[in-house]
């Protein structure tokens, strides 16, 4: 007894409760009774870049998979060939058999072997598929992509995995979603984040600077006085959420770039401002840590 059997038990015990649901342990789901084939499922694994995650994609993919046999049109017949009722059930696609125990006779029904649980059973097998009614084909599959999917999610598209055997059910094409990780942008949920590297001299007396967004390119102001760490909210400009609720911001965290090495004019000149009591640091109540930054970051989210 497989697998498929003994669930089928489970239907027979409780009235068909579990509503033939067990069919892909065996490859089959019941009808009535009568056993139909069922085909695999088939995985495939697709890349997107950011671009594409927020946008959604159309994206056509050749799978190699199991048809129906154009031959016997599926039916696993020779043509002009047909089916005749299985003489072990007679067409019911189950067999019965009595059991003598202590407690008396028991009764248990499992699949036909003779037919598989068809009920049926070819008399001339197509020469193509040698009965199977399925062939190792291709197909092009178009698959819509919505916007806003996440790396590791799966996307079920039913019908287009392998090819039942004679006549039987289409198994489904299980795609999982592979994301390109972008050179400048970073993914945290919905939102965006970006560094942005900007110098003492701009911090000090603002400017305008160019940040790479999805599709294209925005201008950000930089007030003067701007403090490393501060974080810029360009609202919108993140990734659509994937059951609809809006849009996240892309988040620019701005960094002060410290030169390394300096000439010695440099130093004079760095020297002067150190000695100046405006650029001795006198962070006030406004002027927020990183750890309020982040609280308030994430409560905005």
């Amino acid at each position: 007894m497989n697998m498929d059997d003994i669930f089928s038990q489970f239907g027979d015990i409780f009235g068909g409760a579990f509503g033939g649901g067990f069919g892909g342990f065996g490859g089959q789901s019941s009808r009535g009774g009568r056993r139909v084939n069922r085909g695999t499922n088939l995985r495939v694994k697709v890349k997107l870049n950011l671009e594409e995650i927020v946008n959604g994609v159309k994206k056509k993919i050749k799978v190699n998979k199991y048809v129906n046999c154009k031959d016997c049109a599926g039916s696993g017949a020779e043509k002009g060939s047909g089916f005749s009722t299985c003489h072990s059930c007679h067409g019911s696609g189950q067999v019965t058999r009595i059991t003598n125990t202590i407690l008396g006779q028991m009764q248990t029904s499992s699949t036909c072997p003779a037919c598989g649980g068809e009920g049926q059973t070819i008399s001339n097998k197509c020469d193509s598929c040698r009965g199977d009614g399925i062939v190792k084909g291709e197909e092009v599959i178009e698959i819509n992509i919505p916007a806003g999917v996440m790396d590791g999610i799966q996307l079920s598209v039913s019908g287009k995995g392998n090819a039942g055997p004679r006549g039987g059910i289409n198994g489904d094409l299980i795609v999982l979603i592979e994301e390109i990780e972008d050179d400048n942008l970073k993914r945290d949920g919905i939102n965006l984040l970006y560094d942005l590297y900007i110098n003492f001299a701009d911090a000090v007396l603002g400017s305008t600077e160019e940040v790479p967004t999805v599709g294209g390119k925005a201008k950000i102001k930089i007030e003067p006085g701007t403090q490393g760490g501060q974080v810029l909210r360009l609202r919108g400009k993140g990734l659509p959420d994937l059951n609809g609720y809006g849009k996240g911001d892309l988040l620019v965290n701005v960094n002060i770039w410290t030169p390394k090495s300096v000439s010695k004019e440099e130093k004079d000149i760095i020297m002067k401002f150190k000695e100046s009591s405006n650029f001795r640091p006198s962070p006030g109540k406004k002027d927020k840590g990183w750890f309020e930054r982040m609280r308030d970051h994430f409560r905005q989210s």
